[in-house]
Order: C-alpha cells, then sequence, then structure tokens
C-alpha cells in the first residue's frame, strides 16, 4: 500500500445475525476508485474503523474473489466491536486494509487439505473454502473439522450441508450438547487424530481459534504424520497500527500485523508454548 494510514471510507450494505452476539457485515467501498484497486487475499485482515470510536483489526470472511463487497464476521466484544454491532445498513465507517499474511493456497495444489476451527476462528478460514472450492479440480480429500461451545455456536452452520454436497467433509463437536445433539461431544482435537490420512506428507493443515486449541490440534496433526512446516496457524494480538510500526502485537520476533496473522507452526511453536506471550 501507497500510504498504510490511508482510510477508505465504506458503506455497511447488509448485515447477517450468525450466533450468539456475532454479525457478519457487507461493506462497499464508497470511491470507485479504491473499489477498483482493492486485493485480497485469504487470511489477511482490514482494519474497521469508528469515527470517535476508535478501530479494530478484523478478519476477512468473504469471497477472496469478489472484492465489490468486502465481508467481515464480527464477535462484540469490545469499545468498537461493540459499537459495531448497534450499527445498521446504511452506516458508514472507515476501512484501512487489506493487512498481513495469507494462507498458503499455493502450496496446497495436488495436496490434502485439513481446516480446523475452533468458535469465531472459521470466519478467517471460510475464504479458504471458497477458494478451495472454486478450483475444487486441483486439491485432494478436504476436511472441515469445527468446534464450538454449543451447538448454537456453531458458525455459519447453514453452510455445512453445501460444503459438503461440494466436496468437503465436515465434522462437527461441541462441548455442551443439547438434548437434540447427536454429533460428536468434547474438544476438536480427537476429530484430528481419527482422521485417516493416506497420504500424510501431502496433506497440509490450517487451523484458527483460541491459541490452546491450535496448539494442542497442531500436535494432533504432528502425531498422524503430518510435518511441522505443513502445519499453519492464524494468531490473533492487538494490532494497533496493521504494519509493525507501533510494535503492540510484537510475539517474539515477529509482529503479527506484519509478519502474520498466518504463520508456519513451526516458526511459532516454541513461542505458542509460553504462557502469556
Amino acid at each position: 500500500m501507497s500510504d498504510p494510514w490511508r482510510v477508505m471510507p465504506a458503506e455497511i450494505v447488509g448485515i447477517d445475525d450468525e450466533v450468539r452476539s456475532v454479525r457478519t457485515y457487507h461493506l462497499r467501498l464508497s470511491d470507485s476508485g479504491d473499489a477498483a484497486s482493492y486485493r485480497l487475499r485469504a487470511g489477511q485482515f482490514n482494519m474497521l474503523y469508528l469515527p470517535g470510536i476508535g478501530e479494530a483489526a478484523i478478519s476477512v470472511s468473504g469471497d477472496p474473489s469478489d472484492c465489490h463487497e468486502l465481508v467481515h464476521t464480527v464477535r462484540a466484544v469490545g469499545n468498537v466491536t461493540n459499537r459495531l454491532a448497534l450499527s445498521t445498513v446504511g452506516t458508514t465507517l472507515g476501512v484501512r486494509g487489506p493487512y498481513g499474511s495469507h494462507w498458503p493456497l499455493e502450496q496446497c495444489s495436488g495436496c490434502d487439505v485439513v481446516l480446523i476451527a475452533g468458535g469465531i476462528g472459521l470466519a478467517p478460514l471460510r475464504p479458504v473454502i471458497y477458494e478451495l472450492l472454486a478450483k475444487r479440480e486441483r486439491f485432494g480429500r478436504i476436511w472441515l473439522l469445527m468446534g464450538a461451545r454449543s451447538p448454537s455456536d456453531l458458525l455459519y452452520a447453514t453452510q455445512y450441508m453445501n460444503w459438503s454436497y461440494e466436496g468437503i467433509t465436515v465434522q462437527t463437536t461441541v462441548d455442551r450438547p443439547t438434548d437434540d445433539w447427536s454429533g460428536n461431544v468434547g474438544v476438536v482435537t480427537p476429530l484430528v487424530e481419527r482422521l485417516e490420512l493416506d497420504r500424510p506428507n501431502q496433506t497440509v493443515v490450517m487451523t484458527c481459534g483460541p491459541e490452546i486449541m491450535m496448539r494442542f490440534a497442531a500436535r494432533s496433526a504432528q502425531r498422524i504424520g503430518v510435518s511441522t512446516d505443513h502445519i499453519w496457524v492464524s494468531l490473533e494480538r492487538n494490532m494497533t497500527c496493521a504494519f509493525g510500526h507501533c510494535g503492540h502485537c510484537q510475539f517474539g520476533p515477529h509482529f503479527i500485523c506484519k509478519d502474520g496473522p498466518v504463520l508456519r507452526y513451526d516458526r511459532v511453536a516454541a513461542l505458542l508454548e509460553v504462557r502469556s506471550l
């Protein structure tokens, strides 16, 4: 970006209520020149700016090939996101971006792919799903392993059947089942260890969710034969400037906003073992 501080005005053109405290916002850049030049890769994020309130780093959750609308799935957990939750269609806000690294889709051609998500961690992985399905013939087997606190917390649940029809094996699990839940119960990592990989040396794992989940998911992937350089994680820190200038998101030698948020697991495995880093 020629000016990483530049804020582009955008209008909310659609809002989808997802699960508790989570909404998906469809944004359209107001300036036609901004819209024409905007390019995105799966895994990157934007800074969403609410005048008088502040900014928040939010991963893009829409189809990377369609930049007419910028799609962000947001949980209301702080000042900016709580105020965003009060917004309606027609509200104008600011967008900076896109920033950060992306999922290694170019390395997945001819490989099997395992996506492991926890809670709202599925949002940064949904662009990967769009790209995998758009070029389905280029990839081998694809799994989506999704964990949530309860059945009502399973993000994008209405899309699972369509994804299954299009060639993704979707498996879900919940911590707290309801009386009508007949699926898996517990954390997502046992689903990883039950996978029967035909060629673990040609399998790529991408995971996003709570750090403890990603750490154990990576360990489980290694147990079934996936090497650490084929495992990728998406990390979250306090990303304030979004391009490595302020230092708030430093993680060991890395700046999550610039070197991440998507990082190869073997680069950060030791750091993820350090409590509160």
